[in-house]
């Protein structure tokens, strides 16, 4: 079952989110689904994914950050003004109320009796940073994450500062879409403190899966080998996907899975099963 919910962060921030859940009313673990750059919840692979965990007796919320640009149509970029003003530490902020709010009970009607988080691409650096200052969350898993936030050339930042803005093209909308310089300031203000992914890592302290496809163009797996490197080995395990892309191959609308992502799911489920079931 899927039921749609919204609410408003501190920040006064509308956060549309999604739950599903099985039919038993009982206290279960509960997941947190954190999607990446120019993701959102319902996004290819998210609401298949969700399905499958909660047939496997996990209670999952998947959420849209409030500035991802998808509006209340849920999957078209029509809040770009939103989009321009995102920020990293804004989105952790989030999603560290998030966590809060799912332990106490806020955002879903049933009790969580543990929680973990499975964040995608830059999701997974959000749910890095955010998991390693929120006790609350009891396992991580990143799929294709990111290792670093300084991914800029010194001739874009330039650009950047001096435009106030750059633009990205989105192949799969043909929509231009604008990124404010307050993206890049966020980032080099805070990479060597609130945004310290290396650090970040090494403080998480509990249950830690990297998995990576082994031909991602996007964000190549030696970021995810980067962050095995940078993780206590006793708590953390890495699994690299042969010959699968950025999403696993995936694409969005969603058509079917295959065999690349049920592996993903499938490693998922046995890692949270082995962390999460007392």
């Amino acid at each position: 079952m899927r039921e749609e919910f919204s609410f408003f962060t501190r920040l006064g921030n509308k956060i549309r989110y999604s739950v599903y859940f099985g039919n038993e009313k009982i206290s279960k673990p509960c997941l947190i689904f954190v999607h990446g750059f120019k993701g959102f919840k319902d996004w290819g692979f998210w609401p298949y994914a969700a399905e499958f965990f909660a047939k496997n007796g996990f209670i999952v919320i998947s959420f849209n950050f409030s500035h991802n640009g998808v509006g209340d149509s849920l999957t078209e970029f029509e809040e770009l003004d939103k989009f321009a003003e995102n920020t990293i530490s804004l989105e952790v902020d989030e999603l560290d109320e998030i966590i809060n709010s799912v332990k106490s009970g806020k955002l879903v009607n049933q009790n969580c009796s543990s929680i973990g988080i499975i964040g995608h691409s830059r999701g997974g650096a959000v749910s890095i940073l955010a998991s390693a200052k929120n006790e609350n969350v009891n396992a991580l898993v990143v799929w294709a994450s990111v290792a670093k936030l300084d991914r800029y050339t010194e001739r874009q930042k330039k650009e950047w500062k001096e435009r106030g803005f750059i633009e990205v093209f989105n192949s799969r909308t043909q929509q231009m879409m604008r990124l404010n310089v307050s993206l890049l300031y966020d980032i080099e203000q805070n990479k060597n403190s609130t945004l310290n992914i290396e650090s970040a890592v090494k403080k998480l302290n509990r249950p830690f899966l990297i998995v990576h496809g082994e031909q991602d163009l996007t964000v190549p797996v030696e970021e995810g080998k980067l962050l095995f490197e940078f993780a206590d080995k006793e708590k953390t395990e890495l699994e690299i996907i042969p010959a699968a892309g950025h999403t696993f191959d995936i694409v969005h609308p969603f058509e079917s899975s295959n065999a690349k992502f049920d592996k993903v799911l499938n490693r998922t489920l046995d890692f949270f099963k082995k962390n999460l079931f007392n």
